[in-house]
């Protein structure tokens, strides 16, 4: 682990552009790595918080197929809804680029031209899956069949999502072609492939012995499970035609593998944004005193730990990753996220439905964060801890301060008096929280440090509802004055603390607290005069408050100073909205249903005469009533046009007898009589079931009389 560090390389898992932003990459990826950013910078750090779009590989030419446009259309298209929702989100990338910028295609093949030319490839002919129909190679996600490892039947040529293993499409059993459905063939190809077995001990000596005191126990165990299980050559080209081409003789028609050009967006996104801003790229990526930090999803593990650093060492100029803090997956409402199946809660569709809560999903996904094991995410857990914490616990307190210090002092903050012995411990809990909330989410327990947070927020519930200031104010208004002053100071360093973590109620604070009009208070902050050959006015127009200054400074927010009128920080979400997002979710899952579900196959051949003996008529129900001590059977009269007839039909669980009375029915009429706990019954209902799996009548046209026979 690197001790002070002079400057941070941030890097966020490049999201593909085959489709939106949902909850689990935010939970997984971006949220903690935007934490984590966001507080270096409150420490006056020298950060390059770095993403972009994966633009290339198997899952956008599949996108691109199967809504019949180009690849370019796709990658434009996403592209831009992801960065407007990472943009609405408050994600404060210093820099997102894409993989088809000229800056990427350059620089991806100079790194592997250098790998080439240094002799770290090896060059194969092998057998690889070939669609004789489609007439190409089937890379990827091209090709299904079941995991050799688990026995899913729906494992993808690189991944089974049900046990997470990597895999290569050869390792399939029963492989069919994504693009016609033929079972594929095997055909001589050439790629070049990175020997990951020649890093075994740098590997070893790096990663299980360098890291295992300080890398989260699921990164350290992923790694040590493949290290262990022994590594194999992994190919680092492709045959597709869409991606960046392979930039050596002989290879045309071939591209660079997405996962040896993914990672290497790191690099050209930092070439792009150092280039904007008139800085210099390397050392953000090759000074040993950089440290450099990969926030991914598990699934990212063995790229970012194995593949992306072997083809460093192999390169020889960069540094290594510091720490790889993946987290584990965040289901949704008890099933897993999945973007194909539309079983996700959207970015871009969350910001328009739940305006200007961008802070309330950030706080339900890291206080759910899944950091050592998979959560789940349910909207009534989303609506209980806005209601029962934000609105309950920050709101509260933050604007029972506003509103009695405009009641008592017409927003003025008042001059303090002597300060009780609660005052002064009070005070000094609040200037410790700044250390216990920076050493969590130093450690990467960024679910851990916003339950500081909010014990900050329960402070300065805990001092009102001791002091009792509104109490007080009848026989003491002088030690009211002291009270309000020590509940704005929590209130002043909740603006500072939270930013990381929930930026935009940190702004709207501080706008309450007009933290902005503070400056002749701030230029006395003989701190600010020793930034970095900066003097105080600079300073000023940089920021007011700082994450240090809580710990080292009692007067935040000093007597005097006028803060603005009360506004709630977050409002209470209704049952019915989140009903309503329930219901999205529900419809989404019968069209799922419906769309997956297989018609039985047909049964064996008959003849006419076998169809013309069943006589099947039209029939209404009369009566209906329960079985007596059996929760299946309902007990029918049933007007067959011919004669009315008991039928004794399972069917309770889905009808009620009151809501059948006057069905109109289609009767198999001429079945042998059988008695079913002591009724006999006289014939059978025919039903169907719908997408959802439920009992559905056969219903004939209301204008066929009772009677009329179906043929």
């Amino acid at each position: 682990m690197i001790q002070n560090p002079k400057r941070y390389t941030i890097t966020a898992a490049l999201p593909y552009t085959n489709g939106p932003i949902h909850i689990g990459h935010l939970a997984g990826v971006y949220v903690p790595a935007d934490i984590y950013s966001r507080y270096l910078r409150l420490q006056g750090k020298d950060v390059a918080f770095i993403c972009g779009s994966d633009e290339h590989g198997v899952a956008i030419s599949m996108k691109a197929k199967k809504e019949g446009i180009t690849p370019q259309e796709v990658i434009d298209k996403y592209d831009g809804i992801i960065r407007k929702s990472f943009a609405d989100f408050g994600i404060s990338f210093d820099n997102y680029s894409r993989t088809s910028a000229k800056i990427h295609h350059d620089t991806a093949q100079e790194f592997f031209r250098t790998l080439y030319d240094n002799g770290d490839f090896i060059e194969e002919t092998t057998e690889q899956l070939y669609d004789a129909k489609a007439d190409q190679f089937l890379a990827d996600r091209f090709v299904v069949g079941t995991c050799p490892k688990c026995g899913n039947d729906g494992a993808y040529g690189d991944q089974c999502e049900n046990c997470g293993s990597t895999l290569n499409a050869t390792d399939l059993i029963n492989p069919k072609s994504t693009i016609t459905g033929e079972t594929p063939i095997l055909k001589e190809t050439k790629h070049w492939f990175l020997p990951l077995d020649r890093y075994t001990d740098f590997l070893t000596e790096w990663i299980l012995v360098g890291h295992k005191s300080d890398w989260k126990p699921n990164v350290y165990g992923q790694v040590k499970s493949w290290v262990d299980g022994g590594l194999e050559p992994r190919a680092v080209t492709r045959d597709l035609d869409w991606g960046i081409d392979v930039p050596v003789e002989g290879a045309e028609g071939k591209k660079l593998y997405v996962w040896f050009d993914a990672p290497i967006g790191y690099i050209s996104s930092t070439k792009e944004w150092a280039a904007r801003e008139g800085k210099d790229w390397e050392p953000y990526w090759k000074d040993q005193d950089t440290k450099l930090v990969h926030f991914i999803g598990k699934d990212n593990i063995v790229f970012h730990c194995i593949i992306f650093p072997a083809m460093l060492k192999a390169e020889g100029s960069y540094i290594l990753p510091d720490n790889v803090p993946a987290n584990e997956f965040l289901n949704l409402e008890g099933n897993k996220l999945s973007t194909s199946k539309n079983w996700a809660v959207w970015l871009h569709e969350y910001l328009e439905e739940f305006p200007e809560k961008q802070d309330v999903l950030r706080y339900a996904l890291t206080s759910n964060a899944p950091e050592t094991k998979d959560n789940d995410f349910t909207w009534k857990d989303f609506q209980a801890r806005n209601n029962n914490e934000l609105v309950a616990i920050f709101g509260n307190f933050i604007n029972r301060v506003v509103v009695l210090t405009n009641k008592y002092y017409e927003g003025v903050i008042p001059t303090p008096n002597e300060f009780s012995e609660v005052d002064e411990q009070t005070l000094a809990e609040l200037k410790a929280y700044p250390a216990v909330i920076s050493s969590s989410v130093e450690r990467y327990r960024f679910r851990e440090a916003l339950g500081e947070l909010m014990n900050v927020a329960r402070l300065g519930n805990k001092y009102l509802a001791d002091e009792e200031p509104w109490k007080v104010m009848k026989d003491n208004p002088e030690r009211v004055k002291t009270q309000m002053y020590v509940a704005l100071q929590i209130a002043a360093a909740l603006s500072v603390l939270a930013e990381p973590f929930l930026p935009f109620t940190s702004k709207k604070l501080s706008k309450i607290l007009n933290l902005s009009d503070l400056k002749e208070h701030f230029e006395g902050f003989s701190k600010f005069l020793k930034e970095k050959n900066r003097d105080a006015k600079d300073i000023i127009i940089d920021k007011t408050l700082d994450w240090n200054d809580i710990a080292e400074n009692s007067d935040l927010i000093p007597a005097g100073h006028k803060i603005g009128e009360a506004e709630l920080l977050f409002a209470k979400i209704e049952d019915e909205e989140i009903q309503k997002q329930i219901d999205k979710l529900e419809a989404t899952k019968t069209a799922n249903l419906a769309e997956s579900k297989q018609p039985e196959p047909q049964k064996d051949l008959i003849q006419f005469e076998d169809f013309a003996k069943m006589d099947i008529r039209v029939g209404t129900i009369l009566e209906a009533e329960k079985m007596p001590k059996a929760n299946k059977l309902l007990v029918l009269k049933v007007d067959t046009g011919i004669d009315v007839r008991t039928i004794v039909s399972g069917i309770a669980e889905s009808f009620s007898p009151e809501e059948i009375i006057g069905k109109r029915v289609s009767v198999l009429a001429n079945l042998a009589p059988r008695a079913l706990r002591g009724v006999e019954s006289q014939g059978m209902i025919l039903m169907t079931t719908n997408a959802e799996g439920k009992l559905v009548f056969i219903n004939p046209d209301a204008d066929a009389p009772n009677g009329e026979t179906v043929n």
